[in-house]
C-alpha cells in the first residue's frame, strides 16, 4: 500500500488524523443509507446531520435547509485569507442510487473497510469526495491553515434524481449563501484512466445538457380483434423506433477537441479536430481505452427508457406514452429540437420531461491549470487532459448563480481498477490509497486556488 501520509512542502496542512478521518466519514457516511429512488422517495438528513455535526466541530456555522421535509442541505462557508478574493464553491451529494444487496460481495450499505478498500453505495459516487472535503476541513481547523479564496461547501439532496430538493432548490431560494462564488468544483473527475504505459487524469470541464422527453401519441380506441388505423401504440411504437435508431451527427465542442488532441498527442500523434480532413473514427480507432473520454460526447444522443400504453390486451388504447432520455452538448439544443420534431412525426407529440442545460469551461486559464498541477504534484507520472461528461451534475443548477464548473474529486487508482464501471455499479468500492490521495491533492488545489 502507498503511504500518502509521506509528508511535503505542502503537507502542513493537513496531520496524521486527516487520512485516518477520510476513511471514517467516508464509510461512515456509506453506512447511512441515502437511496434515491426518484419521485422524492429519499431522505438526505441522517446524512447531513452527519456532515453538519462535523463541520461544526471545526466552529464552522453550517446551515441546514430543506425544501420538502427529509430532503436535507448543508451549507457552510469558511472564509479565506485574501477578502478581495472571489469565493469558490465545494459542492458534493448526499444521495446514492439503488443497490439491491443480492448481488453485490458485501452488503451495499455496510462500508465495510476490507483489505485496503472501502465498499459500499456512494464510495465512488460520491461519499467519497463528500468525505474529502469533511477530512480537509477538519485538518485545517487543527492546524490553523486558511485557504486564499472564501470557500462554501455545499453538500446537497437530490442530485441522483431531478435536483429539485437539492442544488435546484439552493440556486433558486438561497443564492445569498453563495454570494461572491464564480468557480465551483464537484463531482467525476480527475481519476485515473490506466493507458498503456500512462497515467491519464481527466478533469471535466463540460456537460452535455439534460434533454429527458415526454412522448405521447393518440388514437382510436377501439376492439383489438378490428383493423385500426389509428392506433396510438403503433404510432408510438413507430417513432420510439425511429429516435432509438437515429445517428446523431458528430459535433466537437471546444472541451471535447482540446481532449481528443491531447490524447493523440499522448499515443504520438499530431491532429487537428477542426480541419476539413479531420476522421474522427479513425483517430478514436488509435486512441484505444482513452476514446472512453470521448465517444459519448461527440454528438447528442437519444436512448428510449420507459413506454406505456394499454390496460388490457383486446382493447386498443386511446393513446400511449413514452420516455427518451437525451442529452445534448453545449450549443446543440436547436438542432435537437428540430431533429425531435422531425423524428416523432404528425401523429406523436413530445415536451420536455426535464431539461437542464449543458456546460463548457475554460481549459486555458488559471484555475485549469491549477487543478492539473494539483495532481500532477503528487503523482510526477501524471497526464491531466480535459474531457466533457456524457451525463450531468449539481453544476448546472449552480451555474444559474454564474458559478463556472468543473469535475474535480482526484483519486489516484491502481493499474485494473475500471472506476467507471463502479458508478451505479455492483460492487462500489474506493482504495484507501485513493482517498489519501484525494485528501492531499485537494487540500493542495483549494488552498492554491
Amino acid at each position: 500500500m502507498d503511504d500518502m501520509r509521506a509528508t511535503d512542502g505542502s503537507a502542513a496542512a493537513l496531520d496524521g488524523a486527516a487520512f485516518d478521518e477520510v476513511v471514517e466519514f467516508t464509510s461512515g457516511l456509506i453506512r447511512i443509507d441515502t437511496t434515491n429512488r426518484g419521485g422524492g422517495d429519499c431522505r438526505e438528513r441522517p446524512a447531513a446531520e452527519y456532515v453538519a455535526q462535523r463541520l461544526a466541530d471545526t466552529g464552522l456555522d453550517p446551515v441546514l435547509l430543506e425544501r420538502t421535509p427529509g430532503r436535507t442541505n448543508v451549507v457552510a462557508r469558511i472564509e479565506g485569507s485574501d477578502p478581495r478574493a472571489d469565493a469558490l464553491l465545494v459542492h458534493g451529494h448526499l444521495d446514492v442510487v439503488p443497490a439491491e444487496a443480492a448481488d453485490w460481495s458485501v452488503h451495499p450499505f455496510s462500508g465495510e473497510v476490507r483489505d485496503g478498500v472501502v465498499w459500499g453505495r456512494g464510495a465512488v459516487d460520491m461519499k467519497n469526495m463528500d468525505a474529502m472535503v469533511l477530512a480537509v476541513v477538519r485538518a485545517w481547523a487543527r492546524t490553523g491553515a486558511k485557504p486564499r479564496r472564501d470557500i462554501v461547501i455545499a453538500y446537497t439532496a437530490d442530485e441522483e434524481d431531478s435536483a429539485i430538493d437539492g442544488s435546484g432548490f439552493l440556486a433558486a431560494r438561497h443564492a445569498h449563501l453563495f454570494e461572491g462564488c464564480t468557480e465551483g468544483l464537484g463531482e467525476s473527475g480527475a481519476f485515473t484512466l490506466h493507458l498503456p504505459g500512462q497515467a491519464v487524469y481527466p478533469i471535466a470541464a463540460g456537460e452535455r445538457g439534460t434533454a429527458w422527453v415526454k412522448l405521447t401519441a393518440h388514437g382510436s380506441t377501439g376492439h383489438g380483434s378490428k383493423p385500426n388505423r389509428a392506433n396510438a401504440v403503433s404510432r408510438l411504437a413507430a417513432a420510439v423506433a425511429r429516435i432509438g435508431a437515429y445517428e446523431w451527427p458528430v459535433r466537437l465542442t471546444g472541451t471535447v477537441a482540446a481532449c481528443v488532441t491531447e490524447l493523440a498527442a499522448l499515443q504520438g500523434l499530431t491532429v487537428d479536430p477542426r480541419a476539413r480532413s479531420f476522421d474522427l473514427d479513425s483517430v478514436l480507432g488509435k486512441l484505444g481505452p482513452a476514446a472512453v473520454l470521448v465517444d459519448a460526447t461527440v454528438r447528442n444522443s437519444t436512448n428510449p427508457t420507459m413506454f406505456s400504453a394499454g390496460y388490457k390486451i383486446n382493447v386498443v388504447p386511446g393513446h400511449a406514452t413514452a420516455y427518451i432520455d437525451g442529452r445534448v452538448l453545449p450549443g446543440g439544443e436547436d438542432e435537437f429540437i428540430a431533429t425531435m420534431d422531425a423524428l416523432t412525426g404528425p401523429d406523436v407529440a413530445w415536451e420536455f420531461h426535464h431539461r437542464e442545460v449543458a456546460l463548457e469551461s475554460p481549459v486555458d486559464g488559471r484555475t485549469y491549470g491549477i487543478l492539473r498541477e494539483s495532481v500532477e504534484r503528487f503523482d510526477p507520472e501524471a497526464r491531466v487532459v480535459p474531457f466533457c461528461m456524457a451525463g450531468g451534475t449539481d453544476a448546472k443548477q449552480f451555474s444559474r448563480l454564474g458559478i463556472t464548473g468543473y469535475g474535480f474529486s482526484p483519486v489516484k487508482l491502481p493499474p485494473g481498477f475500471d472506476y467507471w464501471s463502479l458508478f451505479h455499479g455492483v460492487d462500489e468500492r474506493v482504495p484507501v490509497d485513493a482517498l489519501h490521495f484525494g485528501v492531499r491533492v485537494l487540500d493542495h488545489a483549494l488552498r492554491t486556488l
